[in-house]
């Protein structure tokens, strides 16, 4: 067993690294288009990881009475409807996965850019998401060690990242992180509710690990640990993070831009140390790439599992590998690198990812009521307080997107005509399992 599964630690890397990668690196500068606070910018990261944990306490539960890969896929079949399941994992598969690794890839290729002006953006993107598929399509030993040791050195520059900013700026802004007047009310408005499903996006991926549960080691005993100490552990470097950009760059600066850790890189170590920090960056990408490169295949597994029409994406390697699934998942992020923008991209997946887990973490309500017998190796802590309030701030923040992007709220809406379509096609040909 221990050479066909993940150690806990794996699986630890695979949530830190899917969460900590674009949302983090270049949400900010879209933030201070309408928020100028510094205690309103923290709490959006902070309300994020609260968000976060909730939901990653629910899913413990989930994940723990309901033990297989799919994530969300798996648990909606399992508690309301194989219709729901599979229109969930059609999102997994087509946004939940493929866009992330193409905005991660895109800004690794902006920062890369940025270090080397030479390289070409676009190019570097796809050579990123070519070279990582290659190296999950393969044996587990070799995903495993590339994982964990782009994980480690994620987490190491970052921290260092702050350490070195806080050490050598010459001078901090003049930015007060402590509440004013006025900060309540903006907490309560709309563009507290819209920046915080770029924080949410950053926030992204906290749940990854549902997605392959079938191959984490004793997961019904390890994965309420695994989800909240990677959770928390995001969530202070998130906000470490933010509280360093805001200190040492002014916000003119950051407003507006995407590459917000170059452009504080430059306001500390000037551009030729600049540069070298946006190489550094840029690195730290690779990691979250990989990490979704793990986890999103396995939803299109388990579907090909279910369905013959679509059973050759089940098909593994002699690893346990689904390489096939791997690959398909990745050419559909070189689609999205190709012909998206990076907004439109961010935008749109966030609000139909946070509509997927909406779903997910209702079911835990919906499944207490219906199978109160059922064996539940782990309880989620002060229940049900965590499902409530991960859901009453998802509503807020989708109804505020949809009121103000109902652009998104379409084409979301449109992604989900398409999955019934898909699944009454499914149907058609094969019965699910």
């Amino acid at each position: 067993m221990a050479g066909s599964s993940y150690k806990p630690n794996v699986a630890s890397a695979v949530i830190i690294a899917n969460m900590i990668g674009t949302g983090v690196f270049t949400s900010l500068g879209y933030q201070l288009l309408d928020i100028k606070s510094g205690f309103v910018l923290i709490m959006l990261w902070v309300v994020g990881g609260i968000t976060a944990l909730c939901g990653a306490l629910t899913y413990a539960e989930l994940g723990a009475a309901l033990p297989r890969s799919g994530g969300e896929y798996n648990f909606l079949t399992r508690i309301y409807h194989p219709l729901v399941g599979f229109i969930s994992g059609w999102i997994s598969a087509t946004i939940g996965f493929a866009a992330p690794v193409a905005l991660a890839a895109i800004t690794f290729g902006s920062y890369l850019h940025a270090a080397i002006p030479v390289l070409n953006e676009t190019w570097l993107a796809i050579g990123l998401i070519i070279v990582v598929t290659s190296a999950h399509v393969g044996g587990r030993k070799r995903s495993s060690n590339f994982q964990s040791v782009f994980t480690a050195a994620k987490i190491s520059l970052i921290i260092g990242f702050c350490l070195l900013c806080g050490f050598m700026v010459d001078e901090v802004q003049p930015i007060s992180f402590l509440p004013v007047a006025g900060d309540g009310a903006l907490m309560i408005g709309s563009a507290f509710a819209v920046s915080l499903i770029y924080v949410n996006y950053a926030y992204t991926g906290w749940n990854s690990v549902t997605y392959l549960i079938n191959e984490v080691d004793d997961a019904q005993r390890n994965l309420p640990k695994i989800l909240i100490t990677s959770t928390v552990t995001v969530m202070i470097l998130y906000v470490a993070l933010n509280f360093t950009f805001l200190l040492v760059a002014p916000m003119d600066a950051l407003e507006g831009q995407v590459e917000v850790g170059y452009i504080a890189a430059q306001h500390v170590f000037g551009e030729t140390g600049a540069s070298a920090i946006s190489f550094v960056l840029s690195l730290l990408l690779i990691s979250t790439v990989s990490a979704m490169t793990i986890a999103g295949p396995r939803v299109l597994q388990v579907i090909g599992e279910d369905y013959s029409v679509f059973k050759r994406l089940a098909k593994k390697n002699a690893d346990g590998i689904p390489s096939l699934a791997i690959l398909v998942q990745s050419s559909i992020a070189v689609i999205f690198v190709l012909t998206s923008s990076f907004q439109s991209i961010l935008l749109f997946s966030g609000f139909i990812l946070g509509l997927n887990t909406i779903f997910a973490v209702s079911g835990l309500l919906v499944l207490r009521w219906r199978q109160p017998d059922l064996k539940r190796p782990y309880r989620t802590w002060l229940y049900p307080l965590p499902p409530l309030i991960y859901l009453g701030l998802m509503f807020w923040t989708l109804f505020y997107i949809t009121k103000s992007q109902p652009k998104e709220a379409f084409i979301a809406a449109a992604i989900i005509i398409a999955g019934t379509i898909a699944y009454a096609l499914a149907r058609k040909f094969d019965r699910p399992a």
